[in-house]
């Protein structure tokens, strides 16, 4: 079986920056099992599958697989899936794919792709400041505000820290649970809203470069507690060499979120799948 792919980096307008993704086009043939194994031979934070959607109101159904899992939307995926078929002649201004979450609509202009995401769901506030410090290899003092998991399809404990220094110190170990953004208000680019890190060790991702999914519940969280106006802009992956920018804003309760991507490669896959 031969698979078409096409390798763009997402959140960056040239090869090299960004978010890695691989983009696996006509992959219906192609089991879960050999998703899998495939996402994990790429070995990026995700690899898409394009395959044909069975919902009438979805032009394809999209697949998402980081190196551990299966993930219900996620951010640089969609947007670098739908700038790689656009340059495939397959879609015009706009999309909608199926994604685990259900219909997620995209719209493509300006070499920029801007998704709607789920509507944000608030799902606690976490109390146990000090041992989230210590996972994050930080000083409690180092925390400027409540740390809460913020939903725009995809729960992530949102950290604020007092500073980009903070930033930079962030050391998580091996006891970090679940999927943490860390961020400081301000950043090198003028006009930034906020340096970000992100950790997410149960997908099997140590550190992402950009990650869309927790962009839109920042941006809900920073609405929430009055900490900054929509739009947002934030960088990302300053600290692996791999520059990111992600756009994001707040419409009554719809979340987008938006980037630009550099497709740099393409090739076949050819091999046995089962």
């Amino acid at each position: 079986m031969q698979l078409q792919f096409r390798l763009i980096d997402v959140f960056s307008d040239r090869p090299f920056a960004g978010n890695q993704l691989a983009v696996v086009l006509d992959a219906d043939p192609v089991s879960d099992g050999a998703m899998q194994r495939i996402a994990r031979e790429f070995n990026f934070s995700e690899t898409s599958f394009v395959g044909a959607s069975s919902r009438p109101d979805c032009d394809f159904r999209v697949r998402i697989f980081t190196p551990g899992k299966e993930l219900p939307m996620a951010g640089h995926p969609t947007v670098g899936t739908a700038l790689v078929l656009q340059r495939e002649g397959l879609v015009g201004d706009s999309v909608t794919f199926e994604l685990g979450v259900g219909p997620t609509p995209v719209t493509i202009a300006g070499g920029r792709a801007e998704m709607r995401q789920q509507p944000p769901r608030f799902l606690g506030v976490e109390a146990d400041r000090a041992g989230v410090a210590a996972q994050l290899g930080i000083e409690e003092s180092d925390l400027a505000g409540p740390l809460e998991r913020v939903s725009t399809g995809v729960p992530f404990l949102l950290v604020p820290l007092r500073s980009r220094e903070a930033i930079a110190r962030l050391r998580p170990g091996p006891a970090l649970m679940g999927e943490v953004e860390c961020f400081a208000l301000g950043g090198e680019t003028p006009g930034t809203t906020a340096r970000v890190r992100t950790f997410a060790p149960e997908f099997g991702i140590h550190e992402d470069p950009a990650t869309g999914s927790a962009a839109g519940a920042l941006a809900a969280y920073l609405v929430k507690y009055r900490l900054a106006e929509s739009p947002f802009l934030f960088e990302q992956g300053y600290e692996m060499g791999r520059p990111s920018q992600l756009h994001a804003r707040i419409d009554g309760d719809q979340v987008h979120v938006a980037g630009a991507g550099a497709i740099w490669a393409s090739g076949v896959y050819d091999l046995a799948l089962g």
